[in-house]
């Protein structure tokens, strides 16, 4: 494991005891790192300024002053990892070293077989700088905002979800990515969120990337980082946020956005899990679980010649296809009470029961704008409070441009049939349904038609054939 871990990372080992200097090269290098080792702190700085480094071991006691000066003197630049050892020992020095800027501190003689423990803990330590810096990680997720509710409308998708967290725990290595789609708003970030919390990584980072915000020109640093020089501006190496999710997963969110050339970046990654920051020569090992996202069709953009055929075939392994809010039917009602009651907390107000006013607006509505759409419209009407009478979403009617007069459970977009229909099958059919919703209980389905139980039956009894 740290011989993956160290595979490709740039050491720079300073170190003028010419029998340590020679271990510590020779135990890393068969870790896999590329090890440069110098004696003295002039040709560290030489080091510094010809190549980049990942790691920097300093030794503090140097023939031509101490290692900690490269601190001190911001030779030892933000993309590089510093590590000190000294013989000295003691808190003071310790102390120094990391109000420096020191990621670490080993006191001589140590074991060797701690070195790369500390380096990875170091180096990790950076990546969740770096996943700070860009933004959001999961670190920085609540419990509530991975909550789902599966109802019987996802019972697919839970199923899709749950055997693919038991592939991953009996998988040892590398997990295989995730393709999630939907339309916008279906919540597609929220089911990643979930995935990677119920998953073995856990405990790793979970950075979400909105990849149709990033700028085309900075989109390949981002993701894959860069070496100093690489561009103008570039004073410093910098990682990007493909090795900040190491040992983690990063949500690709909108991927289609990204170019031709970096989805071919990111197929590498996924295959072959290693990376090429921009400006740089070498690669770089990664182990992270990739969960992408659209709100496309991804095999209607391979016809267009708009998305990689490659990269869809490596994808399209573990895909999970969330449906839309108005396809999910009654279960909108039961996730709409979920988000009220979490709304309405956060704003320290008591929430009720939807009533069936609103319940029949909420079904009757298309949602385009699918879950965010209705999260939002929960909120204005808690907010504003419809003239207090309730969640019954009067605002739906003029929304959609209805008469505010019409009846909350009509469709917007009905017309009558030029042809005509029948009104007494179209009223069985209004009773059939309600029946079916009441799971046949007539006193229920009368309540919901707002007719008496008696009249329920007389339908029922003298119900004309359908046409």
């Amino acid at each position: 494991m740290a011989k993956a871990k160290l595979a490709g990372v740039r050491i720079l080992v300073v170190e003028d005891e010419p029998l340590l200097r020679k271990r510590y090269t020779a135990f890393l290098d068969g870790l896999g790192a590329e090890v440069t080792a110098v004696t003295c702190r002039k040709e560290a700085e030489n080091a510094l300024k010809e190549l980049d480094f990942d790691v920097a071991l300093l030794d503090v006691n140097l023939p031509d002053g101490r290692g900690t000066d490269l601190l001190r003197e911001g030779k030892i630049t933000a993309g590089i990892v510093p590590l000190v050892m000294t013989a000295e020992g003691g808190v003071s020095g310790a102390v120094e070293a990391i109000q420096l800027g020191a990621a670490d501190y080993l006191v001589k003689p140590f074991d060797l077989e701690e070195l790369p423990l500390r380096i990875m803990r170091a180096r990790r330590a950076q990546q969740g700088k770096r996943a700070a810096e860009f933004g959001r990680s999961e670190n920085a997720v609540s419990g509530t905002e991975t909550e789902l509710y599966f109802g019987p409308s996802l019972c697919t998708v839970e199923q899709q979800l749950r055997k693919i967290i038991a592939a991953d725990a009996r998988r040892a290595g590398h997990l295989a990515p995730v393709l999630i789609e939907g339309e916008t708003g279906t919540g597609k970030t929220t089911f990643a969120r979930w995935l990677h919390r119920k998953g073995p990584r856990a405990d790793g980072p979970l950075i979400e990337v909105n990849c149709s915000a990033l700028p085309e020109a900075l989109a390949e640093s981002e993701l894959f980082g860069h070496e100093r020089g690489a561009f103008t501006d570039a004073a410093a190496t910098r990682i990007g946020l493909m090795e900040a999710a190491e040992g983690g997963t990063l949500f690709l969110d909108e991927l289609p956005s990204l170019s031709s050339a970096l989805q071919a970046k990111v197929l590498t990654a996924i295959e072959d899990r290693v990376i090429r920051r921009v400006g740089s020569n070498r690669t770089l090992s990664v182990d992270v679980r990739i969960i992408a996202a659209t709100n496309a069709d991804l095999r209607k953009l391979v016809e267009e010649g708009k998305f990689r055929a490659d990269l869809l075939q490596r994808l399209d392994l573990f895909r999970v296809k969330i449906p839309p809010l108005r396809e999910r039917g009654a279960d909108l009602i039961e996730l709409a009470g979920k988000l009220a009651a979490r709304i309405g907390r956060q704003y320290g107000l008591k929430v009720d029961s939807i009533p069936q006013e609103g319940r029949r607006r909420l079904l009757a509505h298309r949602w385009p704008g699918n879950v965010r759409e209705l999260a939002h419209e929960i909120e204005r009407a808690l907010v504003f409070d419809e003239g207090g009478e309730g969640l019954n979403f009067r605002g739906l009617a003029a929304l959609t441009g209805a008469d505010p007069s019409a009846p909350a459970w009509l469709n917007p977009d009905f017309a009558l049939p030029e042809e005509g229909f029948s009104l007494d099958v179209a009223i069985d059919s209004l009773i059939a349904r309600a029946l079916q919703q009441a799971n046949g209980n007539v006193s229920a389905a009368a309540r919901l038609l707002g007719v008496s139980r008696d009249f329920l039956r007389y339908r029922l009894k003298d119900a004309p054939e359908a046409e």
